[in-house]
C-alpha cells in the first residue's frame, strides 16, 4: 500500500498494514525542523516525517478591495472572505462585528463574496502532481461557525439564536452558501484528484463544548450536513478538524455523515482516547490524540516515543485510526527532536504485526 491507499482504508476502518501518519505545522515550525534535519523544501520534511496528506488550495484572484491582504485598514493583518479585518498571529482577532445589529434585509444586502473570485485553475495538476500517492485534501476550510462569531460577536450570536432564530439561519446560509459553491468550483476542477474534503469549525474548548448540542443540532449541524453531502456528492470523504472537548456533539457529526475527525485533543474534558475509541471508534474515523500540549511540549523523545507507542496500542486495532499531534498546527515553540520521536515511533510501532497484533 502506498500513503494514500493505507488513509482511505483507513476510512474505510481496515487495518492497512501501518498506520496513517499527519503532519500539520505552522510555516515557522516547519523553517525550524528543516534547519534541525538539514532539510531544504517542505516536501522533504514531509516526506521525512512521514506525512501521508498533501493539500491543494485555491487562489484569490477577485477585486483587489477584498482581498486577504491588501489595502489592509490600519492595524489589520488579515481580512476574511466577509470583509472583516483581523489582527494577531495567524488569522488574528475580529477588529469589529459588522453585522452585529443587523436585520434580515440588511444581512441579505451584504456585499456578500462571489465563489467566482477563487481561482481553482490550477488545483488538478497541483494535486497530480504527488502522482496519487498521497491522500489529497481539497475544497474550501469553510469556517461558517467562526464567520458568523466574527460578524455578530460571540455572545450576540448566541443571543439572536434564542430571540431571532430566523436572522441566525439567513447569516449561516449566506456563509455557507459560499463555501459551498467555492468548494463545488474546487471539486469540478480537479476532476476526481482530491480525494478528501477537508473542513474547519472548532466547537470546543478546554473544558467542554463552546455550544450545547440542542443549539448545536439547531443551528449548526445542518449546514455542517450541507458540506458533508457537498462533498460525498464528488465521491470525497469529509473530515473536520475541531479542536478542543466537543465530545457530546460528536453524535450528531456522525449522524449527518462526517467522515472524520481531525486534531482530537486528549487533554480537553471527554476526550480521553479510550472514550473516543471505544464509543466512535467504530463510526467515524479518528485523527489526532497525541498530546501537543503537554507531551510534545513538555516530554522528552524517550517519554514521546513511549506516549506514542502507548496510544497506537489503543487506537490502532480494527483501522479508522490516523496518527497525528492533537492540534493541526504546530507552533514554533514545538520542541523539533520531540516531534521527531513521535513520527518515528509511529513508523515503527503503527505496523499492525507489532505489539503483539
Amino acid at each position: 500500500m502506498n500513503c494514500r491507499e493505507r488513509v482511505l482504508a483507513s476510512f474505510k476502518h481496515i487495518e492497512p498494514e501501518s498506520v496513517p501518519a499527519w503532519l500539520g505545522a505552522s510555516p515557522e515550525f516547519r523553517e525550524t525542523a528543516k534547519i534541525y534535519l538539514g532539510l531544504e523544501k517542505d516536501e522533504d520534511l514531509s516526506v521525512r516525517l512521514g506525512d501521508h496528506f498533501r493539500r491543494v488550495f485555491a487562489k484569490y484572484a477577485g477585486p483587489e478591495h477584498a482581498s486577504p491582504s491588501f489595502n489592509l485598514e490600519p492595524g489589520a493583518t488579515y481580512r476574511t472572505p466577509f470583509n472583516v479585518a483581523r489582527y494577531g498571529y495567524g488569522y488574528g482577532q475580529p477588529l469589529s462585528h459588522p453585522l452585529a445589529n443587523a436585520t434580515i434585509p440588511e444581512i441579505d444586502k451584504y456585499p456578500w463574496p462571489d465563489p467566482k473570485w477563487m481561482d481553482v485553475s490550477g488545483i488538478r495538476a497541483e494535486a497530480l502532481k504527488y502522482d496519487r500517492q498521497y491522500a489529497i485534501l481539497g475544497g474550501d476550510w469553510s469556517p461558517f461557525w467562526h464567520d458568523a462569531i466574527d460578524l455578530m460577536g460571540m455572545e450576540n450570536l448566541f443571543f439572536k439564536m434564542f430571540d431571532q432564530p430566523e436572522l441566525v439561519d439567513a447569516l449561516l446560509k449566506h456563509i455557507v452558501d459560499y463555501y459551498a459553491g467555492t468548494s463545488q468550483r474546487i471539486f469540478d476542477a480537479s476532476a476526481g484528484a482530491i480525494d478528501i474534503f477537508f473542513i474547519g469549525n472548532d466547537f470546543g474548548g478546554q473544558n467542554g463544548p463552546l455550544i450545547g448540542e440542542e443549539l448545536f443540532r439547531r443551528f449548526i449541524a445542518p449546514h455542517l450536513k450541507r458540506l458533508v453531502d457537498l462533498g460525498h456528492d464528488y465521491g470525497l470523504k469529509v473530515m473536520l478538524h475541531c479542536c478542543g472537548g466537543f465530545a457530546p456533539l460528536i453524535p450528531a457529526m456522525i449522524e449527518i455523515g462526517l467522515d472524520g475527525l481531525q486534531s482530537l485533543q486528549p487533554s480537553c474534558s471527554g476526550m480521553e482516547p479510550v472514550r473516543l475509541k471505544t464509543e466512535f471508534g467504530d463510526k467515524i474515523t479518528l485523527n489526532g490524540c497525541i498530546d501537543t500540549q503537554h507531551v510534545l511540549m513538555e516530554g522528552t523523545p524517550d517519554s514521546v516515543r513511549a506516549k506514542t507507542r502507548e496510544i497506537l496500542a489503543l487506537m490502532k486495532p480494527g483501522g479508522g485510526y490516523i496518527a497525528s499531534p492533537s492540534h493541526d498546527y504546530l507552533l514554533p515553540g514545538t520542541p523539533v527532536e520531540n516531534v521527531v520521536a513521535m513520527f518515528d515511533a509511529v513508523r515503527e510501532y503503527g505496523v499492525y504485526a507489532a505489539l503483539g497484533r
